[in-house]
């Protein structure tokens, strides 16, 4: 029997990784040595097992990255970008292969991840499922088909706890959509609207942000021409493909060369234009 991946969960009591600690628990291919969360949580000192309402895996929560990494192998980190950074810093010392999903980053930080790259293996991507990876291919095509003629719109939608808006992911597919149609991600991009904006220039790519209930994730991309429209949808009915693709990333990463990659390098998704 192969041996398992050790894995630590950086973010571990949130949704997110109660629900990669629950996937990976039903996984054989994977040992779960650590669990990491900021100094201030109340879960400090429980049992990780307990998060997910399971017997004990003797692996205790814990605030200390240090004590967390001792035996991993890899990390998969959801948490919030300053905590990530730290991480990032903490990995790349003891060169511990990284799997990121969270969203939020500055400019500034995501070169930091580009630095990082240069000395470990590190897939970043804002957004984990492989269903949401074959949208970005499926958006770049049919920009490309479609072309200048098209207007195009993005809307996402997510649940009323999101801190970020618009998503990571909306962000994702807008950057495929620019560099397909060779757009300028300063000057076309309209976040919202309001007022007397006048009527809608060619170039125009609108993102509107939803955030209500407990939506775990929509994205929804509009091309209208005339006298007809092509919508791409898709709708996560909960967090477990998220989850799954971290875990997939994870066995990507730890036999990867050093690196930024992203999940179309995970899923061998190859993009017509530059990557993005």
């Amino acid at each position: 029997m192969p041996e398992k991946i050790k894995i630590v969960v950086h973010g571990a009591c949130g949704k997110m990784g109660r629900q990669i600690i629950q996937c990976a628990l039903n996984e054989p291919s994977f040992e779960i040595v650590g669990a990491v969360e900021h100094s201030k949580s109340s879960y400090l000192g429980q049992e990780v097992g307990a998060l997910v309402g399971i017997s004990s895996l003797k692996v205790k929560v814990t605030s200390d990255l240090n004590e967390a990494l001792e035996k991993a192998q890899a990390i998969i980190d959801f948490s919030q970008p300053e905590a990530s950074i730290t991480l990032l810093q903490v990995a790349t010392q003891k060169k511990i292969p990284l799997v990121v999903g969270t969203t939020g980053f500055t400019e500034e930080q995501n070169k930091m991840y580009q630095q990082a790259g240069l000395k470990i293996s590190c897939v970043k991507s804002p957004n984990m499922s492989v269903g949401i990876n074959l949208l970005f291919k499926l958006v770049e095509e049919a920009a490309r088909v479609l072309g200048e003629s098209y207007d195009v719109e993005v809307v996402e939608a997510h649940h009323r706890l999101k801190k970020d808006a618009p998503s990571g992911t909306a962000h994702q597919i807008v950057r495929v959509l620019a560099e397909t149609l060779h757009r300028d991600l300063k000057e076309d991009i309209v976040y919202g609207r309001k007022g007397m904006v006048g009527e809608r220039k060619t170039k125009e790519i609108g993102v509107f942000a939803v955030r209500a209930g407990d939506i775990v994730g929509d994205h929804t991309v509009l091309f209208a021409g005339a006298s007809e429209r092509v919508e791409l949808i898709h709708r996560a009915h909960s967090r477990e493909p998220f989850a799954r693709g971290a875990l997939r990333a994870a066995k990507f990463v730890v036999k990867a060369k050093t690196g930024l990659y992203d999940m179309r390098d995970v899923l061998g998704i190859y993009m017509e234009s530059s990557k993005v």
